[in-house]
C-alpha cells in the first residue's frame, strides 16, 4: 500500500494508510499512516460495531489533515480489550520465511514480471 500511496501523492492526491502492523508500516514508509493496535484484519475496528468503526475512520481522516511530515504515523488511541491477551493468539506468524527473491502466486505472474522488469 505504501508504494501506491506514494504514487498517488506524487499525482497530488493526499492519502492515509490504515495499519495494524506498525513494524511493516514503518519499513514501507507510506506518506501518512494511522496505526491501530488491533489484530490484523481489524484495521478499522471490530465487526458489528459501527460506532467504533465510524470513530476510527473519522480519526484517521482527521489525521490526514493534521499530518505534515512525510512518513508520519498517527497512533490511534483505541484498545481492542481491557487486557492484551489477544496479542498472544494474534502474534503467531505462520508465514513462510522471507526471501529477497521475488515470489509469485502463479507462472503467469512470473512471466509478467520477467517481461516488465527492465
Amino acid at each position: 500500500m505504501g508504494l501506491i500511496a506514494r504514487h498517488a501523492e506524487a499525482k497530488g492526491i493526499a492519502t492515509i494508510c490504515m495499519s495494524s502492523a506498525l513494524d511493516i508500516t514503518q519499513s514501507v514508509n507510506p506518506p501518512r499512516s494511522a496505526f491501530l493496535d488491533f489484530p490484523l484484519g481489524h484495521t478499522t475496528g471490530k465487526a458489528n460495531d459501527p460506532e467504533l468503526q465510524y470513530s476510527i475512520v473519522h480519526d484517521a481522516l482527521a489525521a490526514l489533515e493534521e499530518m505534515e511530515r512525510p512518513g508520519s504515523v498517527k497512533m490511534l488511541p483505541y484498545r481492542w480489550s481491557d487486557d492484551e491477551f489477544w496479542k498472544q493468539w494474534s502474534s503467531v506468524d505462520s508465514r513462510l520465511e522471507r526471501s529477497s527473491e521475488p515470489q509469485f502466486q502463479c507462472e503467469e505472474d512470473r512471466a509478467l514480471y520477467e517481461r516488465n522488469r527492465t
